[in-house]
């Protein structure tokens, strides 16, 4: 077996120990004579990985105890149609920050229940870059004010070096933090609703965390069934219905890992170096490769690149794969080259692949 460096931006890399230990347990776990798998999601064990993934979770991430933490199904895109439904009265405005095509598939998915203010946008420029918070046009009676943290295609992110967020008052701020959640510290105090697919930092696809104040589930909403109620899915320990259980115990064993190797403090470290060193071969290449974000919002997990010569993209790619680098094509929106770095990443992959890029450049340029 040969293991490459994986660079999808989702389904993406996990841990290598993690794994290997979901290997080892595969046919019979933790005595039980049976699968992880294949046993109720309301059994006594698996009601401890339930317990113990949440625990470990708001370890890591610093959660607030008046904050709920739920393991769902659906995906990201799912949670922006039912934010909508659970946090807005029917028609309500509520304000949108669009830094990229996620941030416009949010609008997508709540347009038929709010009234979807675009506060502010990033579309002129191509999305290379975020408005600053003083140039956000935001609603007084905002239901909320939705924000997408990293932008996965076109990779900006909400940096340091842009500035703070906007002081939204009484109007809850709720974030997609799918592609960058647990790179680094996070405030969480600072949103209503923070929500994430696992896919990315957490575990495997399947899963999607949601981290909501309580205050929030109070709010009315609109009219919904049950089972998109997040209010009767924390009171349900996120066992409403059948969760993706598999999913949910994979995902607990990535955040034991990450707890393992020095939680998020060392993860931003990590996120750090592996940023710098790719950043540098591009910036480095006397434009053979070139990255169009504005440097102050310059994504740390997702790196979009071209060449020059868009006509060595397959060369590249197809030198990339033969050197053990894999899945570095763009998304079909942008085309060109892509990077993406989350935690499963070794900073050694990333050296691997500016090595592989100087090399590229030295033969081709």
């Amino acid at each position: 077996m040969s293991r490459a460096y994986n660079f999808a931006a989702g389904p993406a890399a996990l841990p290598e120990p993690v794994l290997r230990q979901v290997q080892a347990e595969l046919l019979e776990w933790d005595g039980v004579r049976a699968s992880v798998a294949e046993i109720s999601h309301r059994s006594p064990e698996f009601m401890r990985v339930a317990t113990e993934a949440e625990a470990d979770l708001r370890r890591l991430l610093s959660i607030p105890g008046d904050y709920a933490v739920l393991f769902l199904s659906g995906g990201a895109t799912t949670q922006q149609a039912l934010v909508a439904l659970n946090f807005a009265a029917p028609g309500q405005v509520a304000d949108y920050v669009v830094s990229g095509h996620w941030g416009k598939v949010a609008i997508k998915q709540a347009k038929d229940y709010v009234r979807a203010n675009v506060a502010a946008s990033g579309e002129a420029g191509g999305f290379r870059d975020i408005p600053q918070a003083a140039e956000w046009k935001l609603s007084k009676d905002a239901a909320y004010v939705h924000m997408t943290a990293n932008e996965t295609i076109h990779g900006v992110e909400f940096r340091p070096e842009w500035g703070a967020l906007p002081e939204t008052g009484d109007v809850p701020l709720v974030a997609d933090f799918s592609s960058s959640i647990a790179s680094e510290p996070l405030d969480v105090s600072r949103y209503g609703v923070v929500y994430a697919g696992a896919q990315k930092n957490l575990g495997p696809v399947g899963v999607t965390v949601v981290i909501v104040r309580r205050d929030l589930l109070e709010r009315a909403g609109q009219p919904r069934a049950d089972i998109f109620n997040y209010a009767s899915h924390a009171n349900a320990g996120s066992m409403l219905n059948t969760p993706p259980s598999f999913n949910w115990y994979l995902a607990g064993l990535v955040f034991k890992w990450m707890l393992a190797e020095g939680g998020v403090e060392e993860f931003a470290r990590r996120s750090a170096e592996k940023a710098r060193l790719l950043y540098a071969a591009i910036d480095g290449s006397d434009g053979f490769y070139r990255n169009e974000v504005a440097p102050g919002v310059r994504s740390r997990m997702n790196v979009p690149f071209f060449l020059r010569d868009d006509a060595l993209t397959a060369a590249f790619l197809a030198g990339a794969k033969d050197a053990g680098l894999l899945a570095l094509k763009g998304h079909r929106v942008l085309g060109g080259i892509r990077a993406s770095l989350y935690n499963a990443m070794p900073v050694d992959g990333v050296r691997a692949l500016a090595d592989f890029m100087q090399d590229f450049r030295k033969r081709h340029g």
